[in-house]
């Protein structure tokens, strides 16, 4: 086990969520931090940044939408006293090659792995999670998902074994150090096929069609996102169709001694719990 605090920033996200409740019923004390928690957080204002760091042993980091704060927070955190960090990126970041895709995260590892601190990178795949608490989530309940994915499979991962497996190593100091592990699900689904099981399991008529990188930019756009978020979404499919990041792993497996959770087992809960009713 740990002592002192454990940092959780993003906390109402996907992961962070998840990974305070875990915390929580193991008896971690856990600093819940989010741009509206009682210590604010926010990338932009390093001006609060010291007081969300105080008394911090160990903190959960998820990287921001811009590349280069991750380097300002660690040297903090370093200053403060902090020992362990445990970073969320991105599935097989040192394969993107030339991407435009995912320079924030590639700066926070960067940032990580240069410091003084003991830390974990955990890179995972797609969450499956994202087509009931993401922008899958409203096309789906429409009946029609339109994507720049065709043939090449994802080997989507289920959220909660990636809460897990971040809440194993924020608990487990020494095991992980230095340690950059791929998180994946059992077997990689193309988006066709996922569609095609949340159809079924919904009992919801729900088409996939594949369209271009440009065209669901413009769609991002006109929902309302910016134009610079939608870009750097699209150009995420574009990075994956070269399927460097297809083939699943067995690291979920090596963290937690168990096999991760099926994109089936996350489709009938989710079903189950009504995600995709209309």
């Amino acid at each position: 086990m740990i002592n002192g605090t454990t940092l959780v920033l993003g906390a109402s996200g996907k992961t962070g969520r998840r990974i305070v409740a875990r915390l929580r019923v193991r008896g971690v004390p856990v600093r819940a931090a989010s741009r509206s928690s009682p210590t604010p957080f926010d990338w932009s204002d390093p001006g609060g940044w010291d007081a969300v760091l105080r008394g911090v042993a160990v903190a959960y980091v998820v990287a921001p939408g811009v590349a280069g704060p991750v380097h300002g927070f660690v040297a903090r955190a370093e200053a403060a006293g902090v020992r362990r960090l445990a970073l969320l990126s991105g599935r097989g970041a040192d394969t993107w090659g030339d991407s435009a895709f995912g320079l924030d995260m590639r700066s926070a590892e960067d940032a990580v792995r240069r410091s003084a601190l003991e830390w974990t990178v955990l890179r995972a795949s797609n969450f499956a999670q994202n087509f009931d608490e993401g922008l899958f989530h409203a096309p789906l309940v429409a009946g029609e998902l339109a994507l720049p994915a065709g043939t090449v499979p994802e080997p989507f991962v289920d959220v909660e074994d990636v809460a897990d497996a971040a809440a194993a190593v924020l608990t487990e100091p020494g095991r992980h150090t230095g340690r950059v592990y791929e998180l994946s699900g059992p077997r990689a689904l193309t988006f066709g096929e996922a569609v095609d099981l949340i159809s079924r399991a919904s009992g919801l008529p729900i088409a996939y069609r594949r369209i271009s990188p440009d065209d669901y930019a413009r769609t991002l756009v006109d929902q309302g996102l910016g134009e610079e978020d939608a870009h750097h979404i699209a150009e995420m499919f574009v990075m994956m169709e070269r399927g460097l990041i297809a083939a699943t792993t067995v690291d979920l497996a090596t963290v937690l001694g168990r096999a991760p959770r099926t994109f089936e087992e996350y489709v009938v809960r989710a079903a189950a719990a009504g995600a995709w009713r209309r």
